[in-house]
């Protein structure tokens, strides 16, 4: 797990500055208010949503400064983050979003960057560079994970991520919720863990999956896994 949640003093103690209003949006309820308690002490909690409609709701209301977003949020039209906010920019224009995931796909970076995002950190960050990362995206700057780098090149570019054509006819025969499921089995995870990721069930995964299969016209994981590999997109 990260360690969001559980301030060290590695670097340095992040001082307090209360003028900065954050909203949460995370729909695991235990990592959001493991988040929230960490940034008490150093900023202004004003708004957490579960969901997509909830989440839209929440910021039009709060108008926050800096809304930390998670990336695979429920609800909506299927959009996760990335819808949440391309229908509230127009609602809070001047709120910053910064995205806090588990996701470091190049696809869930380019979907919330180019949807508006001013950065996008990984859940392994420390609690006090997270807090660092708030103050600099409210500031105006454009923080990201170093790792995430290359990618977010690529979105701000305008270049298809992970080298996948612009327009897939295969690809865009499935919804966004199986292009989720088959990146993830494409990349070797397990069902369970696709289930843990997605926050759904092993069974709707395994329904995802013989959907995707189907569309696709493949047999099994293994040719999904060359499949996708031959179009880079995982």
């Amino acid at each position: 797990m990260s360690d969001v949640g559980n301030p060290t003093n590695e670097g340095h103690t992040p001082v307090a500055d209360q003028s900065i209003r954050v909203a949460v949006v995370d729909d695991h309820e235990m990592f959001r208010a493991g988040v929230i308690a960490t940034l008490q002490p150093y900023l202004s909690i004003v708004g957490q949503a579960p969901d997509v409609e909830g989440s839209i709701a929440m910021i039009a209301d709060t108008q926050p400064d800096v809304v930390l977003l998670d990336v695979h949020v429920p609800g909506g039209e299927g959009g996760g983050g990335a819808e949440i906010l391309t229908k509230s920019l127009p609602l809070s224009p001047r709120s910053a979003f910064l995205a806090l995931s588990v996701s470091d796909s190049p696809q869930d970076v380019g979907a919330v960057i180019r949807a508006g995002a001013r950065g996008y950190v990984t859940k392994t960050i420390t609690a006090n560079d997270l807090v660092s990362s708030i103050r600099q995206v409210h500031e105006g700057y454009a923080v990201f994970s170093p790792k995430l780098a290359g990618f977010v090149l690529s979105a701000f570019q305008g270049a298809p991520m992970g080298g996948a054509p612009v327009h897939d006819d295969e690809l865009d025969r499935l919804s966004a919720r199986e292009q989720e499921v088959m990146r993830l089995i494409a990349r070797g995870y397990t069902y369970k863990e696709v289930a843990s990721e997605l926050f759904i069930s092993i069974k709707t995964v395994e329904t995802h999956m013989s959907s995707v299969l189907r569309k696709l016209q493949l047999s099994n994981r293994t040719e999904l896994t060359r499949w996708a590999a031959d179009r880079r997109i995982v």
